[in-house]
């Protein structure tokens, strides 16, 4: 239920609509919308609480949840109506608001050398964080499951050097800790999407969660897990639809472009798009990037090699250096038109010469 206060209400009478709801055993959230104050109580309550709330003093009316998420829900939108997220220290490393937040970098954490080739080349052409797995979820158990904990103090020591943020996936609940001593952003993958213990550990920690959308998930099915972050009290939580299995073949994935607009018009989240795993194929990567911009994208994440030919995972999917600067200058139209500037952090003194 979503309780709306009065115009006039004041402190004492918001407090006691709360300490109401919550001697019922419900938790609420408080936010401000249209210079009302509204409470969500984030389990529905029967119809004989409900109508005692609707008599408590500063109540103007009540409202039942319009979908099963709440607090990802528009109904709970933060003052502005749009959640803004910051990617490490840097205020200009964003995503949510007016600035295109681009994320760029290798599928893997490889070499030191390489990785620094690779952040420094993306920083260059306007990329505001660097990618890059240290753990990574493969399908074959034969395949190279990344470098782990030293792949992790490889990207905490290229974001010491470049400035850029880091974003790399966590798959364990047991991993969320050492992880986020390292990096800016703990992503889940689309093969953890729903992986509940997971979820919640995240939501217990101070990092912003990228958060992937399943295979085969719905759009419900994304703002549900979304959800259970939001409730173990993260609110941080950017959403990123990276293509969905269908029958086609021709892609790795079907990118799911209608999803952008109805994500925007269902949560107050910021949402990102991966074209590299839609695509499965680098020569596709520019085309659905330029759409999921067009479609109201708040970002995107891209993965970017120095040798595409010699990565050690998903290297098809890979631009190389050259590629994503042509890539990040044909974006320039799609951002202007959708009245947007690029986001990025900036360089402290003497980093720009050290590249």
């Amino acid at each position: 239920m979503i309780i709306v206060t009065r115009a006039e209400v004041t402190e004492a009478e918001i407090d006691g609509i709360r300490e109401h709801v919550e001697r019922c055993g419900v938790r609420s959230y408080l936010t401000t919308t249209a210079g009302r104050t509204v409470i969500g109580c984030l389990v529905e309550l029967d119809e004989g609480e409900a109508a005692a709330i609707e008599r408590l003093p500063g109540v103007e009316t009540t409202a039942a949840w319009r979908a099963p998420y709440r607090l990802a829900s528009r109904q709970l939108a933060p003052p502005g109506g749009r959640t803004v997220i910051r990617l490490g220290d840097d205020p200009r490393a964003t995503v949510g608001g007016r600035e295109l937040l681009v994320i760029a970098g290798p599928c893997s954490v490889e070499e030191r050398d390489t990785l620094c080739e690779a952040a420094w080349g993306v920083r260059r052409a306007g990329a505001g964080a660097l990618r890059g797995g240290a753990f990574k979820p493969r399908t074959s158990p034969y395949a190279f499951q990344g470098l782990g904990e030293e792949g992790l103090s490889r990207l905490a020591e290229v974001r010491r050097e470049t400035g850029l943020p880091v974003v790399t996936e966590v798959l364990d609940p047991r991993q969320v800790e050492t992880v986020a001593e390292h990096v800016d952003v703990l992503q889940i993958g689309a093969r953890s999407m729903q992986n509940y213990p997971l979820l919640c550990e995240v939501g217990r920690v101070r990092r912003p969660v990228l958060l992937k959308r399943g295979l085969s998930a719905t759009i419900t099915e994304l703002l549900l897990a979304a959800e259970y972050i939001l409730a173990c009290g993260n609110a941080d939580v950017i959403l990123c639809e990276r293509g969905i299995r269908t029958f086609e073949t021709t892609t790795r994935n079907t990118l799911d472009v209608a999803a952008i607009p109805v994500l925007q018009r269902e949560t107050h989240l910021p949402v990102i798009v991966d074209p590299s795993h839609a695509a499965g194929r680098a020569d596709l990567v520019p085309a659905l990037a330029y759409a999921a911009v067009a479609a109201g994208a708040d970002g995107l994440i891209v993965e970017v090699h120095p040798r595409p030919e010699a990565a050690w995972s998903d290297g098809d999917q890979a631009l190389t250096l050259d590629a994503f600067a042509d890539v990040m200058r044909g974006l320039r139209p799609f951002v202007q038109g959708a009245g947007r500037t690029l986001a990025g952090p900036r360089l402290a003194p003497g980093r720009e010469a050290a590249a």
